[in-house]
This record gives C-alpha cells, sequence and structure tokens, in this order.
C-alpha cells in the first residue's frame, strides 16, 4: 500500500494538501507570503515538469533559469533575489534544509486539521508532526547526488504514484492549469486599471482629529509591542535575553582571491573575540559563513540565527596596505547603528579587529568590567607574519585533505618559529597530527593522538583562557577513554566561552561517551541554538543521545536532520543504522546500513569495535551487526 493517497497542489492559492492514509482530513501546507510563494512555484515547476516526462525523474533546473526568473520577479515581489546567482543559491539552501523541515516550516505554514477556524502554525511556532508525516515529507525532496542541480519532488515511489500527484488552478488541471499560473505572472506585472472616482463627504473637523489620534496611538503601541518583544516580526527562533549578534562573512574585494583566508580568519577573530564575552550572545562562524558568496536580507537572517543585531563588512587588501569597511545593523529596525571605513597598514590590523569589536560592544549598549574588556581581545601574537600564517593554516585545516593538511602542518610550525608564546599555532599544529590520523597519514596513530594531545597542553600554558584548546583537549582525552578528566576539561572550556557551540557540543559528546546521554541532550541544544546551521556530527550526537535513553522518535527525527546536512558522510548513516536497529526496525536498518557501505565501502564493525571507547559500546555494535555490518 502507497504511504499517501494524494498530493493536490493549489496553484490558485499556494496550498499543497497531502492525504495520508487512514486520515479524514488533508494534511494542508500553505505558503502565505511573497517568498514563500517563490518556493510553492519551485515545487509545481518540478511537478509540472515531471508529469511531462510522465515519470518520477529529476528535473534540471538550471535549463528552466527563464521561467524561474519570471516566478522569482512575479511572486517573491520585493524579495526576489538580485542576480541569478542569488537566486540559485536561495533555492538550493530551500530544498536542502529549510523546505524538507516540516516540524519548524520555515518555507509555509502548517493549517491544523483539527481546529475549525483553521489555526495556522509554522513560522516561530513548531508544528507537532507525527514521524510518518515529517519523513515522507522530508523525503519528497531529493537532489541527485552527481549534481546538486537535478532535483526531483517524488524521490520514493512507494509513497505515492505520479498519477495521484495533481495541479489544480480553479476548475483547471494539468498543463491548463500550469499555463493559467504563469499568465497570473504577467497580469499581475501589467498596468493597474484606472483608479475610480470616489465619491467623498465632508466629515466634522473634530472626526478627523479623533482619527489621527487613533492612527497615532496604534502606531505607537505597534513599535513598542514590537520592542518590548524583540523578535523577528516574520517568525523565526525567538530572541535570547541578552544582545544577541551575527557576524556575517565579509566581502573579498581583493584582487586576489586566494586572500580569502585573510578576510574569512579576520572576521573569525571578531567572533571569536566576541564569543568571549558572557553578557552576549554570539552566532557561531559555522553558521553564518554558510551566507558566504551570498546575496541576503539581514532581516531574514535575523530570522534564520535568531539574533538581533548583524555585523557586515568588506576587506580589500593590497600589498601593506588593507581598507575595512563594517557596519552594525539592527535587523529589528534596519537602523544602521555604526559604520565606519579603515584604511590602515597591515601593521594595524589588530587594532583596528579590537576597535571594530569595542564600537560593536558599546552600539549595543553592553557595559564590560576590565576584565571583561581584555577578554574581548583578538588579539594572539605581536608577530604579524606569525598572525598571517595561523590564519592560512586555519584555512587549509578546514578542507579536510592530505595535501592542505600538510600544508597546514607547514604553516603551523613557520608561526610558532615566529611567536613561540604564540597558542594559537600550538592548537593548529596539534588539529593537523590529530587529521593525520583521520586522514589515514600517521606512521603511528597512537604517537600522532600523544603529540596532539602535548601541543594541546602547551596551547593552554601559554593562554589558560583559550576555551576552543581545552574542548580539543577534552575530545582527545574522551577519544582515548579517560572519561572522567574529559568531561571535567569540557566543562571547564563551556566556563570559560559559554557562547562557544563547539564547546558545548563537545561536551555533549564527551557526556555522551562516558554513558550520561540524559545529561549531554541539554548541551547539544544548547551547541544547536549557537549554531542555527550546524555541523552534521551535532545533529547525529543528539540523535544517539536520545536513541541511548529510549527516545527513538526524536533520535531518527536528528539523524534524519544530519543526513540532509551531510548525505555523502558515512558518520549519520551509521548512527542511523543503530538507531534503527535498536528502535527495532529492522527493515530501515539495513537500508541505512546500504548507506553506511555506499559513502564508506571499507567500513569495518570489527575494526571500529577495536578502537572505540564509548561506554556501553557493546550494544551500539551489537545493533550495527544485528542491520547486517560486520
Amino acid at each position: 500500500m502507497k504511504k499517501l493517497e494524494s498530493i493536490q497542489f493549489d496553484l490558485s492559492d499556494f496550498k499543497i494538501k497531502i492525504q495520508f492514509h487512514g486520515r479524514k482530513e488533508p494534511l494542508v501546507v500553505h505558503f502565505d507570503t511573497p517568498s514563500r510563494r517563490f518556493h510553492f512555484s519551485v515545487i509545481a515547476l518540478i511537478v509540472h515538469e515531471m508529469k511531462k516526462k510522465g515519470q518520477s525523474d529529476y528535473i534540471h533546473i538550471r535549463r528552466h533559469k527563464d521561467v524561474l526568473q519570471r516566478l522569482d520577479q512575479g511572486f517573491s515581489g520585493k524579495h526576489a533575489s538580485k542576480n541569478v546567482e542569488s537566486m540559485w543559491a536561495k533555492i538550493n539552501m530551500a530544498w536542502r534544509h529549510r523546505l524538507p523541515d516540516l516540524e519548524t516550516a520555515a518555507c509555509f505554514k502548517i493549517l491544523d486539521r483539527d481546529q475549525i477556524p483553521p489555526f495556522e502554525k509554522g513560522g516561530k511556532y513548531r508544528y507537532e508532526c507525527s514521524d510518518i508525516e515529517c519523513d515522507i515529507w522530508a523525503n519528497l525532496f531529493s537532489h541527485d547526488e552527481n549534481n546538486k542541480w537535478r532535483l526531483k519532488f517524488l524521490s520514493d515511489p512507494a509513497v505515492v504514484d505520479l498519477n495521484a500527484i495533481t495541479l489544480s488552478n480553479g476548475h483547471l488541471k494539468g498543463d491548463a492549469a500550469w499555463e493559467a499560473f504563469l499568465d497570473r505572472l504577467t497580469i499581475s506585472s501589467g498596468k493597474e486599471s484606472a483608479p475610480k472616482k470616489r465619491v467623498t463627504t465632508r466629515r466634522p473637523k473634530w472626526t478627523l482629529a479623533l482619527v489621527g489620534v487613533l492612527v497615532v496611538f496604534i502606531a505607537t503601541f505597534a513599535s513598542w509591542y514590537a520592542f518590548l518583544r524583540q523578535i523577528p516580526q516574520k517568525g523565526g527562533l525567538e530572541l535570547p535575553d541578552r544582545p544577541s549578534i551575527a557576524v556575517l562573512p565579509f566581502t573579498n574585494l581583493s584582487d586576489d582571491q586566494q586572500q580569502d583566508y585573510f578576510t574569512d580568519g579576520m572576521v573569525d577573530g571578531i567572533i571569536t573575540a566576541l564569543s568571549r564575552v558572557p553578557k552576549l550572545f554570539v552566532i557561531a562562524s559555522n553558521s553564518t559563513f554558510s551566507y558566504k558568496g551570498k546575496a541576503v536580507k539581514i532581516q531574514e537572517v535575523s530570522e534564520e540565527l535568531g539574533v538581533r543585531y548583524v555585523l557586515e563588512g568588506s576587506v580589500a587588501k593590497a600589498g601593506n596596505t588593507v581598507r575595512i569597511n563594517a557596519q552594525l545593523i539592527d535587523a529589528l529596525t534596519g537602523h544602521h547603528l555604526w559604520a565606519q571605513y579603515y584604511d590602515r597598514n597591515l601593521s594595524d590590523i589588530f587594532a583596528v579587529q579590537n576597535e571594530i569589536i569595542k564600537k560593536i560592544i558599546t552600539a549595543m549598549q553592553v557595559e564590560l568590567t576590565d576584565g571583561e574588556q581584555i577578554q574581548a581581545s583578538a588579539k594572539g601574537t605581536d608577530s604579524l607574519e606569525a598572525y598571517l600564517k595561523h590564519l592560512q593554516a586555519l584555512y587549509k585545516i578546514g578542507k579536510f585533505d592530505i595535501e592542505n593538511n600538510a600544508s597546514a602542518k607547514k604553516l603551523a610550525e613557520e608561526a610558532i618559529a615566529l611567536d613561540t608564546n604564540y597558542a594559537m599555532a600550538y592548537r593548529d599544529l596539534a588539529l593537523t597530527h590529530r587529521m593525520d590520523v583521520w586522514l589515514g597519514t600517521s606512521k603511528s596513530p597512537k604517537q600522532s593522538m600523544v603529540k596532539c594531545l602535548e601541543l594541546l597542553e602547551k596551547a593552554t600554558q601559554l593562554d589558560p583562557t583559550y576555551a576552543d584548546a581545552y574542548s580539543s583537549i577534552a575530545f582527545s582525552l574522551s577519544m582515548d577513554g579517560k572519561h572522567e578528566k574529559a568531561v571535567a576539561t569540557a566543562e571547564y572550556a563551556v566556563e570559560l566561552n559559554p557562547n562557544s557551540a563547539n564547546a558545548h557540543a563537545i561536551l555533549g559528546n564527551t557526556i555522551r561517551f562516558s554513558g550520561r546521554s540524559a545529561d549531554a541532550i541539554p548541551e547539544y541544544k544548547k551547541a544547536i541554538r549557537l549554531n542555527p546551521i550546524p555541523p552534521a556530527y551535532y545533529l547525529f550526537g543528539l540523535g544517539h543521545a536520545y536513541c541511548l535513553t529510549g527516545q527513538y522518535e526524536k533520535a531518527i527525527k536528528w539523524c534524519k536532520k544530519a543526513i540532509l546536512v551531510a548525505p555523502d558522510s558515512y558518520l549519520p548513516h551509521l548512527t542511523m543504522t543503530v538507531v534503527y536497529s535498536m528502535a527495532g526496525k529492522d527493515k530501515e536498518a539495513r537500508a541505512a546500513a546500504a548507506e553506511v557501505l555506499r559513502t564508506n565501502p571499507k567500513y569495518s564493525v570489527f575494526q571500529h569495535e577495536k578502537r572505540a571507547t564509548i561506554v556501553g559500546k557493546e550494544e551500539y555494535f551489537k545493533a550495527l551487526r544485528k542491520a547486517g555490518l560486520t
């Protein structure tokens, strides 16, 4: 039996009606705003093209550029993309991350079946969808792994027949409905008819005055209410109880695009320094850098990341000079709180960074103690050359490949030679030794991990407030089976920097590895709030923690989110296999196990079990073997 009876696209009202088997009323997904209607039209276009082919097949959307631009301009209105590349980025982000998420419903609203009149959920609310609803909806969106622009709406024919998916526009069906939908664009963009003459009557002056007073009162009340609420008006994540900020990646205006490492590193330094201030709420760079190279609207960033303030800017580096432009925006009002140009010598970069940080804090009306002011400093060395090598090394480590890791190791060693007291450079070097183990390039993995730990200890000796170094130590101790010490070290890292999403995530990992899964869950949730577009390991770590506490439905949900983020990494699929297996879903577990081998053909339960140090690992590997892995 198919999982769904039918899916109907109501092109006249921007609704998708999904009829589940055994349900009296359909699930109604409503795309209720101009920007959301564009995403509805993208789905409808793909369905229309699939039905023209007569089969569930991928549609290459770049071949439909012209009609998509028409749809964007026609339905998105002022939210339309400024150019075609930003439109592709918008579609890609929505299709991979936002549209498949039925629970938070960022791109639509759910019309509740149980309320009369319908009660709209979505946006800042959460739709309490059942597992089957969330799973089926998420699996309707897929893309070709070899070509991200080949999209398909119906990825599993076992869900519903293609013939049971219909396009309607009033009394019109199929091609006629679609053509009428496109014609609607032409009408909406045409000239408006001349306004009819209005017959006016004179009203007493006191009536007009009263109306004026009421208008002023309503406007004032609305503004005051919005200010008190301090939440984005279109929904999204609710703002924290302290000043919150996202620092977007600055635009690299240098002629040499290889200078990206400098621009990104400078921004990362600002984020790191701000995150050390406990009175602030600072979004992690993992999330903000997802906007790199994209044309974004500040209000949308505010909603998606759940912050009030957004910093953006640009950097132009030429020889020994640098021009930096930075501006801080209040996303609730759209006002620029502070903006400034800096034309300086490269040697002044530390002073510029620290001035930007101080200006941001002042503009957000945050008062710091002397100790907090020292903590909110981006400086780590007096050597500009060592700093630049650190930035290059960190940039290359993030590439996660053998060649870049070898280059990063050399750069970190050179930075240490230039400044033997530079804590960040020691951590860079430590990460390259650990990366050698992960990439399989270490001649002695055990010795590489010993060297990694020694370098991290050196970093903390040089800078006792270096939270990232303590988190890295905690992770290494946990991998070595020293769970009690690992948890204590990870907790100390969080104390040093409560704004660090990575510190909370690693604390969650160390607690989970120590066998206290229930205590790990809050730490993962804090990490995800600080990093709303998180790496996959936050998500499947939380999924595994839910699994070990017997909350299988939640575990499955979070593992599926991890797979959406990293479909070609074997670790999310591995955790999903364990979750399905422990939940007694044997068929699904075997399918997940097949994905493990697709993404990592050399995976071996035997080899993994020998290295694993997690408390209670017997149940973990028993679940993998039950799913057919060996």
